[in-house]
């Protein structure tokens, strides 16, 4: 085979190309060979020495960007949530409270064994109190757990209790909470992911098959245009389903603090396509399930929280895992929570600028003078513009307009000139990220309220944090995010530019196919 041979294009998407290259914006066609993206050019003409006879030649109607990235997913948790073995009554399908309650008692009626994902009752209105009483109640005899929505709570029956080898005198882990009784003993209730993990662990091993979950969760994200995606809760003993299942979907997984303070492999473990890079913690919980550690309190209680650790506690996770090599994300939705993580990650570091790109994760609530702290530091954040989207009314419900205003702040983040992400959470909200992007640009609610207007930020921004930005928190500009020669061909065609159209329309686009390394994984067939 000639060198020009080697050269000949496979593919070539002819058409609106923003490559998000900042040594090459936009570009009017595209080459693509094997795996790689092979040239870019202004037009066709620009890369006719890269045509063969086999080349093929497609004219896009749309727009070609990068694969979008999900920084702060749960892939391994969509798939096992959205899986036959679940049931899902989360917000996003089913909105009433009756819908719920009906899922809830006709599983419980047809199954041995009944968990549920999706409770929410600030959002699904007229949910009763799941008290132990009324799970006992609800299923006497076989086991009942329910996840609340945001991952930060579960519920449970005795017989889940017993089945999960609690006690009623179990004592709470470091980092999670049991709710209990009057006389101190467990009420049905699991708080953060050191507790959850108590009533579910037992769990994981046959709560569902797992390639067909984890092939139709690369399917989903795939028709979202995502093509890569980080699982940001994974616990080793999973490591053995992602082995020989055919994912188009790349992964970067990060592990959960334990209190081994180690992993069982080296930091960067894998390859370009499933590959572990960080440890997780958690600073606080959810605004929606009343942990929020912040400065403000709850408006209906007057109640504030505690951080989940010491500032001693999570400075020894941080320096044990950092020491190892790895990089940190810790979730910290309220102020109090992000100062805690500051002070002590800039101990760690004795107030020396990093390079391990250090994150926050949601940022919920984080101030401007820590943004600048942060990016100070060399600390970088992944914020949830759906809090907005889905939440806006129940933050001002929660904490009034002045907060709900400021929730999700990622204009102030990008103001301090921090490289940012967006996330969905998922499966708190489906992976989605034009619907991101609109709403960063518009900060309108689901009821068409808008909060916050001066956090609002541009589209390309929105899209940068989506693709190349998104892709430099996972460790992974350098193969993909951008639409550069050498990189993967991890491409999504949308029907439109989303830098031509109003931002409101832009949750309206379709992605008409997604590449992953230069092999279509969704659509019909280009050309």
């Amino acid at each position: 085979m000639t060198a020009d041979a080697v050269r000949t294009a496979d593919l070539i998407l002819r058409g609106r190309v923003v490559t998000m290259d900042d040594a090459r914006p936009s570009a009017g066609a595209l080459a693509v060979r094997g795996d790689r993206v092979l040239a870019v050019g202004d037009d066709l003409d620009d890369l006719d020495g890269l045509r063969g006879r086999h080349t093929r030649v497609v004219d896009v109607d749309g727009c070609v960007l990068p694969g979008f990235v999900e920084a702060h997913g749960h892939f391994l948790g969509d798939a096992t949530v959205q899986s036959p073995a679940l049931v899902d009554i989360r917000p996003v399908v089913l909105a009433t409270a009756d819908e719920v309650l009906a899922a809830v008692r006709e599983a419980v009626a047809t199954r041995p064994m009944t968990v549920c994902n999706g409770w929410e009752p600030l959002l699904q209105k007229g949910l009763p109190e799941p008290a132990l009483s009324w799970l006992d109640e609800l299923a006497p005899a076989t086991p009942l757990i329910i996840m609340h929505n945001s991952g930060h709570a579960v519920f449970f029956n005795s017989v889940a209790m017993r089945q999960a080898g609690l006690t009623p005198t179990t004592p709470d882990p470091p980092g999670g909470r049991f709710s209990r009784d009057a006389a101190g003993e467990l009420a049905g209730a699991a708080y953060e992911p050191a507790a959850i993990s108590m009533v579910t662990g037992h769990l994981r091993d046959g709560i569902t098959d797992a390639a067909p979950a984890l092939l139709a969760e690369s399917a989903r994200v795939n028709a979202r245009g995502v093509t890569m995606m980080s699982e940001m809760a994974f616990d080793p003993r999973a490591r053995p389903l992602l082995e020989n299942v055919p994912l188009t979907t790349r992964l970067r997984l990060y592990e959960v603090s334990t209190p081994a303070l180690e992993s069982d492999v080296e930091p960067g473990a894998g390859d370009d396509m499933i590959r572990q890079i960080g440890i997780k913690t958690w600073a606080d919980g959810s605004p929606w399930t009343g942990n929020l550690a912040a400065s403000f309190p709850y408006l209906s209680s007057g109640e504030r929280h505690a951080p989940n650790y010491s500032a001693a506690e999570l400075l020894e996770i941080s320096r044990a895992y950092y020491a190892q090599g790895w990089q940190l994300a810790c979730h910290a939705n309220g102020d109090e929570a992000v100062q805690q993580v500051l002070d002590v990650w800039e101990e760690m570091l004795g107030g020396r600028p990093d390079d391990r790109r250090l994150r926050i994760e949601h940022a919920s609530s984080m101030r401007p003078e820590q943004f600048r702290r942060a990016h100070a530091l060399g600390v970088t954040c992944s914020l949830f513009p759906d809090h907005i989207y889905y939440w806006g009314e129940v933050l001002d419900e929660l904490f009034g307009a002045d907060v709900a205003g400021r929730w999700a702040p990622i204009g102030t983040a990008l103001s301090t000139g921090m490289r940012v992400s967006l996330h969905n959470d998922s499966p708190v909200t489906p992976a989605n990220p034009l619907h991101n992007v609109a709403v960063a640009a518009t900060r309108t609610s689901r009821l068409g309220r808008s909060f916050g207007t001066g956090e609002r930020i541009g589209v390309l921004q929105a899209l940068r944090a989506q693709t190349i930005d998104a892709a430099w928190q996972l460790h992974a500009d350098d193969v993909t995010g951008s639409l550069a020669p050498g990189k993967y061909a991890d491409i999504a065609v949308v029907s439109a530019d989303p830098t031509r159209v109003p931002p409101e329309e832009i949750e309206d686009l379709t992605v008409d196919a997604t590449f992953l390394a230069g092999r279509q994984v969704h659509g019909d067939p280009l050309g």
